[in-house]
């Protein structure tokens, strides 16, 4: 398959509902809370040897990432909290009001009101499939110090999952809901899904990304590993809730990239 633009919700400009609405899908048993659980132990994983430094999220959101961070290894590292939406930057500094140290930035992930070689590690969690992705690596490579670590994530145009989501799944909402509004039925009622344009690279394509900004991969995770599609994965994912206490069940190694709806790369600056 080639890289091409695929279909998703953006979080560009959001409101403060919008960001809390945002906050509240990484709770409860749903898909999305799944696929947030998922990544979030994929990047613990990846920052487990680190023993600390400035660390920058990058689209940091309503700043359930840094939360975590900073509950789980209090004083290990001075964060700094980027997200290209106002919105989002209120609902974070909200959520981290009894947090000293977090530092929060307006500011987007291609041009960002950073320093060079600021940070020893920068997290780009579900950034780039929403941005030009190699404007916002060669940022992200000019804030990372030189031997500083570099984790983004991406989702997975070759899994099952997303092979179904986007080619079956959200056409056929799509024209449910024309058929819907030729049989007269309210708006509010009719099947559908938005389009947003945002792209979603291969492995390949995006290890060539990271190469030519300066960032060497070393080491690729698969998360969310899913092996039904949708709808069908809805009922499962409640059904089977094991997930929530073994989220290392959800990750997985290149032999079963196929069922992992979205990746996780670790890149290294040169020295």
């Amino acid at each position: 398959m080639n890289d091409r633009p695929r279909t998703t919700t953006t979080y560009t400009d959001v409101d403060t509902h919008d960001a809390e609405q945002y906050a509240a899908a990484h709770d409860g048993w749903g898909v999305y809370a799944r696929y947030f659980h998922s990544r979030l132990h994929a990047v613990t994983q990846q920052l487990a040897p680190i023993s600390g430094g400035c660390l920058l999220d990058v689209g940091c959101g309503p700043g359930m990432l840094v939360r975590h961070l900073t509950e789980t290894r209090p004083g290990d590292f001075k964060v700094h909290a980027l997200d290209q939406s106002p919105a989002m930057i209120r609902a974070a500094e909200m959520r981290l009001r009894d947090t000293a140290g977090v530092e929060f930035c307006v500011g987007a992930a291609e041009d960002m009101p950073l320093p060079d070689a600021s940070f020893d590690v920068v997290l780009a969690m579900g950034v780039l499939e929403y941005a030009d992705v190699p404007r916002s690596l060669a940022e992200i490579c000019r804030v990372t110090r030189p031997g500083g670590v570099v984790v983004v994530t991406m989702l997975n145009p070759h899994s099952f999952y997303r092979l179904v989501e986007w080619g079956l799944f959200w056409p056929g909402l799509r024209l449910l809901g024309r058929l819907e509004e030729a049989l007269g039925v309210p708006a509010a009622q009719r099947h559908g899904c938005a389009k947003t344009g945002i792209r979603a690279l291969t492995v390949r394509g995006l290890g060539r990304a990271l190469r030519a900004a300066g960032l060497e991969p070393h080491d690729l995770v698969y998360f969310d590993l899913t092996p039904t599609v949708p709808p069908l994965d809805r009922l499962a994912r409640r059904m089977n809730r094991r997930w929530r206490d073994h989220p290392e069940t959800t990750i997985g190694s290149r032999m079963r990239g196929v069922f992992g709806t979205a990746y996780l790369v670790t890149s290294r600056k040169a020295s």
